[in-house]
This record gives C-alpha cells, sequence and structure tokens, in this order.
C-alpha cells in the first residue's frame, strides 16, 4: 500500500525521502476520524454506563416508593448497558476496518496514475463502506438526539433547584417554594401512576445538593458530548471516504468501472 514497496528504491532515495513517500500513504483524515470515533464511543460508553445506574439509583430514592412503579425503567436501564457493551465493541471494529480501508484508497488515489491498479472489487467495497457509514451516521444522529433527554431533564432540575434557593433565600414562608416540583412523570422516566412521581420544595432543592446529583449529571454531559464526538467523526469518515472514492471512480485511468 505504500508508494515505495522496493528496497533498492528506498536506498537509492534515502531514509529521509523514503520516509516522507511513506508519510504521504497515511490516511490522515481517516486517522482522525478513528481515534475521534474512539474517545468518542469511550466517553459514550462508560459515562453512559456510570449514569444509568446512577440514575436508578435516584429515581429508587426519591421519585418512587413502589418497586413495580419503576421495574420498567430498571429493565430498560439494564439492557441499555448491554447495548453499551455491544457498540464499544462494534465500533472498535468497524474503526479498524474503515482505517485498513483508508490506508487502500489513500494509496490507490496517490497512484492513480502510476502503476497502482485499483479494482472494480476494491471499489465496490468502498462504496459499501461509504453506504454503510452514512446509515450508520443516520441512527447515530436519533441516538444523539436521544441522550440529550437525560440532559434535558437534570439541567431543569438543576435550575428548578436554583429557584428554590432563591425563594428560601428572599421569602420565609414555605408556601412560596413547595408549589415547586420536579416530576419525573413528565419525562416518561416513570409510569403516571407511580407514586409520588415528583419531588418538591426543599426535598428537591435537598437533592441537588447531593454528590449523586452533580455525579449523575457531569456524567450524562460526558455521556452526551461523546455522542456527539463520534457523530462527527462518522461524517468524517464519510466525507473522506466519498473523495477517495470520486477520485478512483472518475480519475482513475486503469481501474475498471464499478
Amino acid at each position: 500500500m505504500f508508494p515505495v514497496r522496493q528496497p533498492w528504491l528506498c536506498k537509492a532515495l534515502g531514509c529521509y525521502d523514503c520516509c516522507i513517500r511513506c508519510f504521504g500513504a497515511v490516511p490522515y483524515p481517516s486517522l482522525v476520524a478513528t481515534l475521534l470515533c474512539y474517545a468518542g464511543m469511550a466517553l459514550f460508553c462508560g459515562c453512559g454506563h456510570e449514569a444509568l445506574a446512577h440514575t436508578e439509583v435516584l429515581v429508587e430514592t426519591y421519585f418512587a416508593r413502589n418497586i413495580q412503579d419503576y421495574v420498567v425503567l430498571a429493565s430498560f436501564i439494564k439492557y441499555f448497558q448491554y447495548v453499551i457493551y455491544g457498540l464499544a465493541s462494534f465500533f472498535f471494529l468497524y474503526g479498524i476496518l474503515l482505517l485498513a480501508e483508508g490506508f487502500y484508497t489513500t494509496s490507490a488515489v496517490k497512484q492513480t496514475f502510476g502503476e497502482f491498479r485499483s479494482t472494480r472489487c476494491g471499489r465496490c467495497v468502498s462504496l459499501t463502506f461509504i453506504i454503510v457509514t452514512y446509515v450508520l451516521a443516520v441512527i447515530w444522529l436519533a441516538v444523539f438526539a436521544f441522550t440529550a433527554i437525560p440532559v434535558f431533564f437534570f439541567f431543569n432540575m438543576a435550575q428548578t433547584c436554583h429557584n428554590i434557593n432563591i425563594l428560601a433565600e428572599t421569602t420565609p414562608s414555605i408556601n412560596q417554594h413547595g408549589w415547586i416540583c420536579m416530576d419525573a412523570r413528565q419525562y416518561g422516566l416513570l409510569p403516571w401512576n407511580a407514586m409520588p412521581g415528583k419531588v418538591c420544595g426543599m426535598t428537591l432543592a435537598s437533592i441537588c445538593k447531593t454528590s449523586e446529583f452533580y455525579v449523575t449529571y457531569d456524567l450524562y454531559i460526558a455521556a452526551f458530548a461523546g455522542a456527539g464526538i463520534a457523530l462527527l467523526a462518522l461524517f468524517l469518515y464519510v466525507v473522506a471516504s466519498t473523495y477517495n472514492y470520486a477520485v478512483l471512480r472518475f480519475l482513475g485511468r486503469k481501474g475498471l468501472r464499478c
């Protein structure tokens, strides 16, 4: 795959020129996309897994008294944690495949007018990777939007606690801030018949002061950022692969048409 494959040519050109030619065959966009993908998936999977576990504890402790009220949420958290394990494994392997495909197409592009011959099968494989990666990017866009829901919930909860603290400092009456509540049922975390399902007043403000709340909030923010980084990596994969395929498809002189 590298431009210089003959030992005698390396000796003739010198070590420096040989290294420059070898580095020229590195698919830097695919390499950057791979690093971004791994970093994003590490944040999403690691922080998301821990955030779900902390969420179950918060709901069980403050929002639901009966185990039947949050059994659906607990089952969802359990199964989604297994999904996270699968996502981490899948993107690790798929990132390696995309990086290898990037090495192939970059070497082919840089030698389009040389002795390198890009076959019809190779270009069809590249096109397949482009389509699959594009579909994954669209699906991951939905995952990215779904990850914003818990961030929105905890952000509203923090703002509500802030308003309660302001009212508690300015007005001595409990009735002034006792009606301010956070209802987990409105966000689909609990069924509508769950009791109490909501937390109000100073009880809510005390929850926001716990370390569990801040840790869970920060974990969801990190998971949300990781999903965004992974989405950026997928679109970068698509752009780099599409460019290389277009060069091979329309500017190649020796390859067969795909």
